[in-house]
């Protein structure tokens, strides 16, 4: 079944699905070169985790496509990448097992920062600007993206720029309690980057929500 539409929104029938469910867990990442910040959290906004995951095993290049070894040709770049990548998926499913194995419940979907569309997969073409400073990051976000299908979650994008502010129009006075409450009750560390990863869960939670009362009306 698919979870969500090409504009990375989830389709009527994984709406209804996820709240049938009550919509088991929501899991928001905040990606970095290699690593990220998870946060967990449940439909009313409950952050039930919240931690630093890796993307990538132990002395391994972070940045193949922007910083290169000097020297290397087009060839052995594109060997290096390849490496890389499966390095990244080891370490993204070895991080992602060992988060849902000290869950409370079923992950049902799994917030990323959005992909760019028509981005090339010609790792001559990345090489180039303005591609080579998207590459690196856009791969991992690839990654998690695949891992999570492959799992059965729904994966959803949101825009970084704007998601804090959207999810606290959403949550209106309950903003501060749901985006900022958690540094008081879990201490730190609680950043921007927990916020993030956070209120890209509120998104699809209102999503779901107001597409499951469509349904019943």
């Amino acid at each position: 079944m698919a979870l969500s539409g090409a504009d990375g929104r989830l389709t009527q029938e994984a709406c209804c699905r996820l709240t049938m469910c009550d919509m088991g867990l929501l899991v928001g990442i905040c990606d970095h070169l290699g690593w990220a910040v998870a946060v967990t959290a449940t439909r009313d906004h409950d952050v039930v985790d919240r931690r630093r995951i890796d993307l990538l095993e132990p002395d391994m290049p972070n940045m193949p496509i922007h910083h290169p070894k000097q020297g290397l040709s087009l060839d052995e770049i594109e060997a290096l990448v390849t490496l890389v990548r499966a390095s990244a998926e080891s370490a993204t499913t070895a991080s992602l097992d060992a988060l849902t194995a000290t869950l409370p419940g079923a992950v049902m979907s799994l917030h990323l920062r959005a992909l760019p569309t028509n981005f090339p997969t010609d790792i001559a073409v990345q090489l180039r600007p303005p591609h080579e400073a998207q590459a690196d990051a856009i791969m991992y976000r690839q990654v998690l993206a695949a891992i999570a299908t492959a799992r059965g979650w729904a994966v959803r994008f949101y825009d970084a720029k704007t998601v804090e502010a959207d999810a606290a129009a959403i949550l209106a006075a309950r903003a501060d309690e749901v985006l900022r409450g958690p540094r008081g009750r879990l201490g730190p560390p609680w950043t921007k980057d927990h916020r993030t990863a956070l209120a890209a869960t509120v998104l699809t939670a209102a999503e779901a929500t107001t597409i499951a009362r469509a349904a019943d009306d």
